[in-house]
């Protein structure tokens, strides 16, 4: 259970009480809500001289939630816990969606201006917008929770996740360095992934072609993981569509098309891109950082995260990366 964080008449953070304890102040009429969410009283005079114990605040970022937990380093008690959900993936279909129709309005020779090629320059340690709204969103809550209770530092989980490793468990050695279609070529790659059967109708010992699950003209990349093989009828009858309109009704098929085509690794990626970004801006601020975790990985989230509550995980002598 979440204690509730209380001020005094001046801001002063107090040690977070329990929500009874919150109740009853509220209704002898001895403090007032200040904030919703995290919920926080304010109390109506003035404490002078308060004993406040420190707190640690602990993050497990990760790329749809981050956890984030509140404990006492004397007594080890969880005092706070809360999941941050990011919107990384909502910016991203929205610069999509920016990037296809100016794509359509170049192709309409309907520009209203110049074209630019002097504003191109990144800035070091530069994310793309969908990446850096999650480091933002962390960095928001760690300055609010600083200014509603007493943080005397941080600690984050730091792990890199193996994603060869999550493709293939048991990839070692040169096999790193070795790529998907090593010995093969695209087509015969594909021939052999998708059992030499259309994707969609199963159609065997026919003219197979390549089919994008997820249509060229509406984002779709070249990349083997979308990729699959589609008869002449089903692959003309798609065109363009988005698999889940073309195999309407058939959600089962939907879900085993999507399992075959690649493993969801889109998280990680995004995890292991803003670890660091995080780890130096956090860096920045008044508190000591601790990392927690560090060498490559395969956990689930979800696991690192009970790791990070209950402190079960040593922390790394020297977090920084090796120049």
């Amino acid at each position: 259970m979440s204690k509730v964080f209380v001020l005094d008449t001046k801001s002063q953070p107090l040690n977070p009480i329990h929500p009874g304890r919150a109740r009853m102040l509220l209704s002898q009429g001895m403090a007032a809500v200040f904030r919703r969410f995290p919920f926080t009283l304010i109390l109506k005079e003035e404490v002078s001289n308060p004993a406040v114990e420190p707190l640690r605040i602990k993050i497990d970022p990760g790329a749809k939630t981050t956890g984030l937990a509140l404990v006492n380093n004397k007594t080890g008690e969880v005092v706070w816990v809360a999941e941050l959900q990011h919107r990384g993936f909502q910016i991203r279909d929205a610069l999509t969606s920016r990037r296809q129709l100016r794509r359509s309005r170049r192709s309409r020779k309907t520009r209203y201006r110049k074209p630019r090629f002097l504003n191109r320059t990144r800035p070091k340690g530069w994310l793309p917008p969908s990446l850096n709204s999650r480091v933002a969103n962390i960095l928001t809550w760690v300055k609010r929770l600083s200014s509603l209770c007493q943080i005397n530092a941080i600690s984050q989980e730091l792990v890199r996740f193996d994603t060869q490793q999550m493709e293939n468990p048991g990839i070692s050695g040169i096999a790193y360095q070795q790529g998907t279609l090593l010995g093969y070529e695209v087509r015969e790659f594909l021939l052999s992934k998708w059992n030499r059967t259309c994707a969609y109708c199963g159609a065997k010992d026919t003219k197979l072609e390549i089919e994008h699950i997820h249509p060229r003209s509406k984002g779709g990349s070249n990349r083997v993981s979308n990729l699959c093989l589609a008869c002449v009828p089903c692959n003309r009858e798609k065109g363009n569509q988005n698999i889940k309109d073309f195999l309407k009704g058939k959600p089962d098929l939907i879900k085993r098309i999507l399992a075959q085509a690649k493993r969801p690794l889109a998280n990680t990626a995004a995890v292991n891109t803003t670890r660091w970004n995080l780890y130096f801006h956090l860096k920045k601020m008044w508190l000591p950082v601790e990392v927690e975790g560090g060498e490559p990985s395969t956990t689930a989230p979800s696991e690192a995260w009970t790791r990070l509550i209950t402190g079960t995980r040593p922390a790394l002598e020297n977090p920084l990366p090796s120049s």
